[in-house]
């Protein structure tokens, strides 16, 4: 969307959350609810206006701070119930034109996983609150946070399915509270309102999780409360489930007798008729057989449960002790594992908030220098970012290329310096060794004979024959050294004349390309001052100027540190490269070059 259309105060708070530190971004985000006020309920402008939080990833920002541990952080867990409660209802109503796969695919699934983590957070500490006051905050708090979730699902049908699978879901499921397992069930049964199906719809595994979990509660409690809500769910998935009946009977073979002795009386007689009467239908001509199995299959259990039990009796202290072992293992284990896994989400957090905000920043600076810079010269700044820019690669590329070198000659360097080391005591022991050996006395040379004078004699006439010397008289030398004398100073006169000529060339071509470029970035006539004429009608002026950006750029040149220079090892020292003064004075005429 154009900043145009953007509504002010979206685009205000988009600004301040990005401007603003990490513990200020939740109350900031708190904002949203007063913006969403303002518009009724499936109007343009509702839809509008969460199109733009959107798009500026305010809701990005919510979800992630759904996930952080707010024990500690300014308003408490009473601000992120609220932020839960603005995640629902931006996600409700919305509608992504651009990229909308990514929007129910990624970003729906992961605001349902983050609603039910902090679910899973608010039940673990109402669990585990002892002073009244704080439970009941927890339990309004947990019960805002599954009115979130139902909210949220039921603009989005298809989340029922996500819902259910999620692991978080599960977890919150099986508890033995008796407070958050109804508002659990009761969260169940607004899924199987909403989508009737959506137990067909997701894998077996969850499927048998959920039937196992409500069979538990209705087995291992006697409370009216959990046993009618528990009714009432297996009531509703035989009711839009015909399929499911057969998957009951045979899973759960017992289940029939269950409910009719510990369940009767106890003020929903009608829902567990009809539950009973499901059940029942098809296998009443074996229900006579049906019965004596299970009276015998519960003397079987009785028999062998007091066995086990008075087994165990037996085992009880050693029992007690690798027990009370484990459990401290294990509950020191899943502090440690909670530590790093909040360590690691916080860390986390913070890099993709620290990457949004430079994201955001940077792209802020490019819009404000394109505003500054003239249209004109737009094109030459975007060639001095790239000149930048492929600069700090090569430099980032030299420095990694010449550590990697020194670290693969790192083993060859340790093999020199050994082979120095056992080289240098070699030669100390061999000195010493020759040291001590006692000097023999010399030898007496023997002497030639006679034939092998003549011979050696011979050899040498021949050779002179062979090779005779040529000889020169001292006028011949002296004239010849005159002549060399000659040519020498005629060459000396014409380089020099040539180097002249040469330098005069190259003076008036910079003087030429000085002037063309002052006459580019001269002035109008209608802008022109007195001042510029100075510069055009004095030669010292311009010159002077070039002449000390160039000094100037070969000083900075001699300073640079030496990684900067690698790859420069057989250039002069007195020469620096055309590129290097390209990048920092963008057009400088050195030489007659541009």
């Amino acid at each position: 969307a154009s900043l145009a259309t953007v509504d002010p105060r979206v685009l205000a708070l988009a600004a301040q959350v990005t401007e603003s530190r990490e513990p200020d971004i939740p109350l900031l985000l708190l904002k949203l609810k007063e913006i969403l006020n303002t518009a009724s309920l499936g109007h343009e402008e509702s839809k509008k206006i969460k199109q733009d939080i959107y798009s500026y990833d305010l809701t990005q920002y919510c979800m992630l701070v759904l996930r952080q541990d707010h024990s500690g952080l300014r308003g408490g867990w009473a601000t992120a119930v609220q932020l839960a409660e603005i995640l629902s209802h931006c996600c409700v109503g919305l509608e992504v034109k651009e990229d909308p796969e990514e929007f129910y695919k990624k970003f729906l699934p992961s605001a349902v996983d983050s609603l039910l983590f902090l679910g899973r957070r608010l039940q673990v500490r109402f669990i585990r609150a002892i002073k009244d006051e704080e439970k009941q905050e927890f339990l309004a708090w947990f019960r805002t946070v599954t009115d979130a979730i139902c909210w949220l699902f039921g603009g989005h049908i298809q989340l029922a399915a996500c819902v259910l699978q999620n692991d978080h879901f599960l977890q919150l499921l099986i508890t033995d509270d008796v407070e958050t397992a109804i508002i659990m069930m009761s969260l169940l049964h607004n899924i199987l309102r909403v989508n009737s199906s959506v137990l067909l719809q997701v894998d077996e595994e969850t499927l048998h999780s959920v039937l196992d979990e409500l069979v538990y509660k209705l087995s291992s409690t006697t409370n009216p409360v959990i046993g009618n809500a528990a009714t009432k769910l297996l009531l509703l998935v035989v009711k839009f489930c015909k399929q499911l009946v057969e998957l009951l009977r045979a899973r759960y073979k017992g289940l029939k007798g269950l409910l009719s002795k510990q369940w009767t009386g106890k003020g929903f007689d009608r829902d567990l008729s009809q539950l009973l009467d499901l059940l029942d239908s098809e296998q009443s001509s074996g229900k006579g057989e049906m019965q004596r199995q299970h009276q015998a299959a519960c003397i079987i259990q009785a028999t062998w449960r007091g066995f086990q039990t008075r087994k165990r009796l037996k085992k009880l202290p050693q029992a007690v002790t690798t027990l009370q072992r484990s459990f401290r293992a294990k509950r020191e284990q899943e502090l440690q594992h909670l530590k790093k896994q909040k360590e690691d989400e916080a860390l986390k957090l913070q890099m993709q908030l620290q990457r949004r905000r430079a994201m955001r920043l940077f792209h802020e600076r490019q819009l404000a220098l394109l505003e500054i810079i003239h249209p004109s010269q737009v094109d030459k700044y975007m060639e001095e970012m790239e000149d930048k820019a492929a600069l700090t690669i090569q430099r980032f590329w030299r420095g990694y290329r010449a550590r990697r070198s020194f670290h693969q000659q790192r083993q060859s360097l340790k093999e020199y310096k050994a082979a120095v080391v056992i080289q240098r005591a070699a030669c100390k022991f061999l000195e010493k060794r020759r040291r001590r050996r006692p000097l023999s006395p010399w030898k007496d040379l023997k002497g030639l004979t006679d034939e092998q004078r003549l011979t050696l004699r011979q050899k040498v006439d021949d050779y002179i024959k062979l090779h005779p010397a040529s000889q020169m008289s001292e006028e011949m030398s002296k004239e010849l050294h005159m002549q060399a004398q000659e040519k020498l100073a005629q060459f000396l006169l014409r380089s020099r004349l040539d180097q002249r000529a040469a330098q005069r060339r190259e003076t008036l071509l910079a003087q030429v390309n000085t002037d063309v470029e002052l006459l580019m970035n001269a002035p109008g006539l209608a802008e022109t001052a007195e001042k510029d004429l100075d510069v055009f009608m004095s030669r010292s002026v311009p010159v002077a100027t070039k002449a000390r950006q160039s000094h100037n750029t070969m000083l900075k040149y001699t300073r640079w540190p030496w990684w900067k220079k690698l790859g420069d090892e057989f250039v002069e020292d007195d020469v620096i490269p055309d590129d290097a003064l390209n990048a920092e004075l963008g057009t400088l005429f050195i030489g007659g070059k541009k």
